[in-house]
């Protein structure tokens, strides 16, 4: 596979032969499993005091009085403690020893990060995720897009790559999150826009642009290139980034 090598003002400058991983089998399967396996590490185990419900002064009154030799309350009549009576302790609550965290073998982990890495270069996975871009297909910048500082700078270079109009759109797709969440630091629901990838340091100059996520070559991982298990997403490379892809 060839791709075309653009200039910050948006010009076809060469052409070059794209690493030997973009022509990796889609593995939609795989992705998923690998993205699902990601998420779980960030699981926070939760359960109840393993004596709730049983901090109680409740015994049975045994046989003899006519009512169900049940433990209960010694200052009345009213039962405890045991899950079948209204206000008993909770049958199978919650435990924080629960592994919560999903396996994946290893060399599929790798077979997926290389399957969504060449599912970026597919026109038509690209379009099922809604990205807006002219030409349909991720793109390859040269080593000068590295060494921008301002966002306004990245701004620009995206607008003349042709691909800024995703940003845009993701930006007006931020919405308030419905239910409790928007009290608990998590109000707001945010898109995901563009995937910049560079070959050493992330590009801090577009860390603030709406939905945009940025990331060195060796940081790469299936949820940041497939969001919410589809892959395809919309990804500017630098030319020294798919060097070091090729080399890894």
């Amino acid at each position: 596979m060839k791709a075309q090598v653009k200039s910050l003002d948006g010009r076809n400058v060469r052409e070059v032969e794209l690493p030997a991983v973009f022509s990796e089998e889609f593995r939609p399967d795989l992705i998923k499993r690998a993205v699902l396996a990601l998420q779980s590490t960030r699981y926070q185990p939760h359960g109840t005091n393993p004596y709730a419900g049983i901090r109680t002064s409740a015994e049975s009154w045994g046989s003899g009085r006519g009512v169900a030799q049940v433990p209960r309350l010694k200052n009345g009549s009213r039962v405890a403690r045991v899950p079948q009576a209204v206000g008993g302790r909770a049958a199978h609550p919650p435990k924080v020893a629960k592994v919560l965290t999903l396996k994946i073998n290893k060399v599929e982990k790798r077979k997926a990060v290389r399957s969504a890495i060449a599912a970026t270069m597919n026109p038509e996975l690209v379009a099922a995720r809604g990205h807006r871009c002219a030409d349909g297909l991720s793109v390859v910048v040269e080593d000068a897009f590295e060494d921008l500082t301002r966002t306004s700078e990245v701004i620009a270079a995206l607008q003349a790559l042709l691909v800024y109009e995703d940003v845009e759109k993701a930006k007006a797709g931020k919405k308030v999150r419905s239910g409790r969440g928007t009290m608990r630091g998590r109000r707001y629901k945010q898109k995901k826009s563009l995937l910049i990838v560079t070959a050493e340091t992330p590009l801090a100059a577009a860390r603030n642009l709406a939905g945009v996520d940025i990331a060195s070559v060796a940081s790469l991982n299936t949820e940041l290139l497939a969001p919410g298990t589809q892959a395809g997403r919309l990804t500017v490379w630098t030319e020294a980034a798919l060097k070091k892809l090729e080399e890894m």
